[in-house]
């Protein structure tokens, strides 16, 4: 084998292991749901379930990626929100969504509180300077249906607020689709019994417990007022414009599978032709040094 195999070889190693390190960051964010890959104690299917769910999953990856093209391409403008109750999976689809997306085209938006300055303006105006221009994606975790949701619940708003809300979001959907925005609704519906679970599994896990606010414990037991409210959200701002779309959510993995796929089947995207990509060679000077790095200045390598 010559020089120029050889690297030729030690250049496809570094492609495949750039690879695998690739598919290692989904198996170190399954870790998350208390997946362990290597548990002895799974069975044969419970593996093959899992090697079936990395599969789909990276080949609806690749399919996004091919969307984010087109949006781009096409210059088209997407919001998708995503609502659910709390512990519902909401954050772990965006996670896969946006994964192996450009950042600068696909963004998330996830508004904290509003400030009191931002609860005097009018309702949807902190939303609005959110919105995607041509070619972008925003994926709004939780949205403007906070009125509808936690802020009826809670009582942050007045019942004249709240009404005022159903009168004017509609309207605000439908001005969105005249501007050219495409919008996708998706509620996350899981159990009582399962966000029970999600949210114990959250209290004795030190890695998840900063997920738990007193909100979200309050919302445990306004469980019943907060079916009431999304079953009002749903039954009033259901419209042709912007329907909204429920994602069954007890089984994470399926839920993730199932989102990425509708959300894919919302659009008419195809593969965009991209020009060749030869890279140039480095130039070589012959009077640059590069000096070494002083000792004290690197980062210990203990792994």
């Amino acid at each position: 084998m010559n020089e120029s195999q050889q690297l030729d070889a030690e250049q496809l190693r570094k492609i495949r292991e750039d690879i695998l390190d690739s598919i290692d960051e989904e198996l170190e964010m399954s870790m998350e749901d208390g997946v362990d890959e290597n548990d002895p104690l799974a069975s044969a299917e419970e593996k093959a379930a899992r090697a079936n769910y990395f599969r789909e999953l990276l080949r609806l990856q690749g399919e996004l990626v091919k969307l984010q093209d087109w949006v781009l391409a096409h210059k088209q403008k997407v919001v998708i929100l995503f609502e659910g109750r709390d512990a519902a999976g909401k954050g772990g689809v965006i996670k896969r969504i946006t994964q192996r997306l450009n950042p600068r085209v696909c963004r998330v938006a996830a508004l904290p509180a509003p400030n009191d300055r931002e609860r005097t303006q009018w309702y949807f105006q902190r939303y609005v300077s959110h919105l995607p221009a041509a070619g972008e994606i925003v994926l709004f975790d939780r949205s403007w249906y906070n009125r509808a949701g936690v802020e009826k619940v809670m009582g942050f708003c007045s019942e004249d607020e709240y009404e005022e809300f159903f009168r004017s979001v509609p309207e605000f959907e439908k001005m969105l689709g005249r501007s050219g925005i495409k919008l996708i609704k998706y509620w996350f519906s899981i159990t009582d019994d399962e966000q029970h679970a999600r949210f114990m599994g959250r209290i004795h896990d030190p890695l998840k417990q900063w997920k738990l606010s007193p909100m979200d414990l309050e919302s445990r037991r306004r469980w019943e007022d907060y079916t009431r409210a999304k079953e009002t959200m749903i039954e009033r701002t259901h419209i042709p414009e912007a329907p909204w779309w429920v994602v069954q959510a007890v089984d994470k993995k399926r839920a993730r599978l199932n989102c990425i796929d509708h959300l894919l089947n919302q659009f008419p995207y195809h593969e965009v032709e991209h020009a060749g990509i030869e890279l140039p060679a480095r130039v070589r000077n012959p009077d640059y040094i590069r000096h070494p790095v002083p000792a004290d200045m690197l980062v210990p390598e203990k792994y």
